[in-house]
């Protein structure tokens, strides 16, 4: 199949990237990490979570955050944000929300260790937030965590992701993001789990959303495309995880998905060297380097390269 000539990023990093950050990170940090996100090229940059600090302590201050990114939005850049229920959803729109997630999954085990609820009990949970959600307007889209592996259960059978992502949509979510949470998935069982959900939904309706705990994610983003996915989601500076995944890394470095596409010849809007300098900010503002290969390589690059000296004033 031919590639997609553009490809759609879903920018995580500022809710599913620094969800499970342990340290504080403070209000202006996350709005100057918005800031450099858009000004990178950025289209839909996934802004805050609206769930119980409680669980997420990092989250608690998603109304702050969007209420300060919407004060800087930038025309045709989108915010959404995280909701898991009407509670959520009432708060994020209250504080000016136009696009908005509700998150299941395709492990009945990883459902209720994540949201202590079945999966068909998540799916009764959300269709009156979706219609809510409608009725205001909002744009709505679902995830779908463990698609190709959960750790509790191991593999995911295709059909039980396909069931879901089916009920999602047929709810009223407009996309569907394909989460690989564990990041166990490879080229073959992706291409399998994409092929079995494509028998419901066209691929102009999916996302791909691939962890790299296993250094696949650029290699499934790669299947993907070839199967006419053209929207992906990613972390910059490949931040995230999962709490209940011990050692799953972060979806895949927002830098390493662009370094793969423009080497295809795909548009994606992003400036690459803005978008490492934004990676390499925050990694030094969390105390670590960047876990993206792309940031390392040009990161070394540049402090090789000789420096032109500036003349004198």
């Amino acid at each position: 199949m031919k590639l997609p000539a553009q490809v759609r990023i879903v920018e995580v990093g500022p809710r599913d990237g620094l969800q499970n950050e342990r340290q504080p990170i403070a209000i202006a940090d996350k709005l100057m990490l918005i800031r450099r996100l858009q000004d990178a090229g950025l289209r839909s940059i996934e802004v805050a979570a609206f769930v119980s600090p409680r669980w997420v302590p990092q989250m608690a201050d998603a109304a702050a955050v969007l209420t300060g990114a919407l004060a800087d939005a930038r025309p045709g850049v989108g915010y959404p944000v995280l909701v898991p229920n009407l509670q959520g959803l009432e708060a994020a729109l209250a504080a000016g929300a136009t696009e908005v997630a509700v998150f299941a999954a395709a492990s009945e085990s990883f459902s209720r260790h994540n949201i202590n609820c079945s999966i068909a009990e998540s799916l009764a949970r959300f269709q009156p937030v979706v219609e809510r959600a409608t009725r205001a307007r909002a744009r709505v889209r679902g995830y779908v965590s463990c698609v190709a592996g959960c750790p509790y259960e191991g593999a995911v059978a295709p059909a039980a992701v396909a069931a879901v992502a089916s009920a999602l949509a047929d709810m009223g979510c407009e996309e569907i993001s394909l989460g690989d949470t564990i990041g166990v998935g490879n080229p073959a069982s992706i291409a399998r789990m994409l092929e079995a959900v494509m028998r419901h939904l066209p691929p102009q309706r999916l996302a791909g959303h691939y962890h790299d705990t296993y250094g696949m994610a650029a290699a499934n983003v790669y299947a993907s495309l070839q199967l006419g996915i053209a929207t992906f989601d990613a972390s910059v500076a490949g931040l995230g995880g999962c709490p209940y995944a011990p050692g799953a890394a972060g979806n895949v470095a927002t830098e390493d998905l662009v370094w793969l596409l423009q080497g295809l010849g795909l548009e994606t809007g992003v400036d690459l060297d803005r978008l490492v300098d934004t990676a390499v900010w925050i990694s030094l503002l969390l105390g670590r380097e960047p876990a993206s290969r792309v940031a390392q390589a040009l990161r070394a690059k540049r402090s090789s390269e000789p420096q032109t000296p500036h003349p004198p004033a």
